[in-house]
């Protein structure tokens, strides 16, 4: 059995073949805060930008210095929750050090109408409550569901997920969105003992870690859907956690890396921005 794979970018343009029309009768903006000049950073903001144009979404680039001070990242976030024209905006991680023990008074900063990455607490905490609730809802999380969806696995009543990850911006809210739609939840991470005893129950098993090659075919249940969210840099380009070529002989469905959860992650980001605004308006 050699696994179906599963594209991000088809599902990524039905998204947004629904989205263009949304965009031009409601006109929302999107801003992204960027602090210095991290690679990854950059090349993430290139991909949201295209996707802005792609639907003909207005947007601007608030591209502050590596030194910038708290107090002037602040400022920025104030600035932009008070404009009337800015629909939402999201602060670009990671920070410059000197800033990452603030992460947490950033977010909390920002206006939770305009919060389309999805992370404030009121936003976390309304996903928490049912799917009913999830208008605004963490980016990569929303955008392993539309995947799932799209491909015919969105029913997931009952299934064993495992998830390989207890972010805040992965694990945890991904865990909850699943849970909202009745499946049965396992969340493992760097302390974990037996991961393999939990990865090999799973009927969908998604990894977020960043370690390339940590799940093995030994580790997956024959016909399991794999979703590879972790991406690393190496000398041979962009890698995943999974080892992909032996995985996919016994998986049923699997992502590739690059090209699997990535575009839905930016797509769901821009779903957001349209929500924000419709829910602006209707307030």
């Amino acid at each position: 059995m050699t696994a179906s794979l599963l594209s991000g970018k088809p599902v990524a343009d039905a998204m947004f073949k629904d989205l263009a029309p949304l965009v031009k009768k409601f006109d929302p903006k999107l801003v992204i805060i960027q602090v210095g000049d991290d690679p990854a950073s950059e090349s993430y903001i290139k991909q949201k930008i295209k996707s802005c144009d792609a639907v003909g979404m207005r947007h601007a680039h608030e591209h502050l210095a590596k030194d910038v001070t708290k107090e002037e990242l602040f400022a920025v976030i104030e600035k932009l929750n008070g404009d009337a024209d800015v629909t939402g905006f999201i602060l670009q991680l990671p920070l410059p050090a000197h800033l990452v023990k603030d992460i947490p008074l950033f977010l909390r900063a920002i206006d939770p109408k305009k919060d389309v990455d999805g992370f404030t607490a009121y936003n976390v905490g309304k996903t928490m409550i049912s799917k009913d609730f999830e208008h605004l809802p963490s980016a990569t999380p929303a955008g392993i569901i539309a995947m799932l969806e799209f491909y015919g696995y969105g029913d997931v009543t009952g299934k064993e997920v495992v998830i390989v990850n207890h972010s805040n911006v992965v694990g945890k809210p991904l865990a909850v969105m699943l849970m909202n739609r009745n499946a049965t939840v396992t969340v493992c991470h760097a302390f974990t003992k037996d991961l393999a005893g939990h990865t090999k129950r799973a009927d969908i098993l998604v990894s977020a870690v960043g370690k390339p090659k940590l799940i093995t075919k030994d580790m997956v249940k024959p016909g399991a859907v794999v979703i590879d969210v972790g991406i690393t840099r190496t000398a041979d380009g962009l890698v995943g956690d999974v080892d992909f070529e032996a995985v996919k002989e016994i998986a049923s469905a699997i992502t590739p890396v690059p090209g699997g959860v990535g575009p839905l992650t930016v797509a769901s980001l821009i779903r957001n921005t349209v929500r924000a605004k419709q829910r602006q308006l209707a307030a």
